[in-house]
């Protein structure tokens, strides 16, 4: 194996950071030798999520390790230890599944520090005899951990910066566009009914007016709210995706042809609630909120998004009538 990514490595990061591969995207799972590892050589453990693989690897140019791959099941680190998937017991199948302990002279595994919340090392020790220690949180980081043997406070440190939320963009992005094409029929059909039954002239002109502020809400949701999460009010993800919607919406009734009040209730509900809808993804890719935060922000969160989404559909239906 080498450090080096290839242009099909580089072609499917795009794919996961797309959605595209993002289900499938994983190798499989055991011990791969970097260099001219030996058996002195640290033993660095990780995800079988390749994007995390190739993440890991690239950053460890001219070094002479081993890298043990646990299954996952094709998830990353820190949500596969949330999981339960990246635990003690499925690090120490694979130590022995690889015979690490007749590879490797000896017991020590460096483990991702993401994996904490996962991984009980005490267990570890237990189940396979070689003991647990947490590495840097960036792989960028590990070198210079090799090197010195410590992690600094800026490594044990999680950031969420402007760089790091833009790299989410882009499959929050694509994953809602790949369902854009079943949602056009259905603004189609809810567009046209009409007191003649339906009418394919108010299908295609309200339908192309939903449509477009079903994109608004999804630049509002999955772009703009990530990038300005630090500035926008309150806590939860929510209700800072329904603020920017909010906004979204009120700029849309400058530009789209809504010639009554109900319409533009019915899009200001339907923009706000989709936006935060999509904001609210980000909660599990943040170190914002715990789990339990995660669970308690859903109930209000979900209770907001479906009742908007459903009088919002009833105010567009009823618009024609009005």
């Amino acid at each position: 194996m080498t450090a080096t990514l290839t242009l099909r490595d580089d072609l499917g990061s795009i794919g996961a950071r797309t959605g595209f591969t993002r289900n499938n995207y994983k190798i499989t799972p055991g011990l791969y030798c970097l260099g001219d590892a030996g058996k002195n050589s640290p033993v660095l453990v990780t995800a079988n999520y390749k994007l995390s693989f190739d993440a890991l690897r690239k950053e460890l140019m001219g070094q002479n390790l081993w890298i043990l791959v646990v299954d996952t099941r094709g998830i990353n680190v820190w949500c596969a230890a949330g999981k339960g998937t990246f635990s003690a017991e499925e690090i120490a199948y694979q130590v022995q599944r690889a015979q690490l302990d007749q590879i490797v002279s000896h017991r020590e595994l460096l483990l991702p520090q993401l994996s904490a919340n996962g991984v009980a090392a005490h267990e570890l020790k237990k189940l396979c005899g070689f003991r647990g220690r947490f590495g840097p949180i960036l792989a960028a980081d590990i070198p210079e951990f090799l090197r010195t043997g410590e992690t600094s406070e800026t490594m044990r440190t999680v950031t969420f910066s402007l760089r790091e939320r833009a790299v989410l963009v882009p499959l929050e992005v694509c994953m809602t566009l790949k369902h854009l094409f079943v949602a056009a029929v259905v603004f189609f059909v809810l567009s046209g009914i009409s007191p003649d039954f339906f009418s394919l002239g108010l299908a295609l002109n309200r339908g192309t007016v939903l449509l477009l502020a079903t994109l608004m809400a999804i630049f509002a949701g999955a772009a703009a709210t990530p990038l300005l999460l630090p500035w926008l009010p309150f806590r939860q993800f929510w209700l800072k995706g329904a603020v920017v919607g909010a906004i979204a919406a009120l700029l849309l009734f400058a530009g789209l042809p809504l010639t009554s009040s109900i319409e533009k209730i019915a899009i200001f509900l339907w923009v706000s609630g989709s936006s935060a809808f999509l904001a609210m993804n980000f909660t599990g890719s943040t170190p914002f909120t715990s789990l339990s935060g995660v669970a308690k922000e859903m109930r209000p969160g979900l209770a907001f998004q479906i009742s908007s989404t459903v009088l919002a559909i009833l105010f567009w239906v009823a618009g024609p009538f009005m």
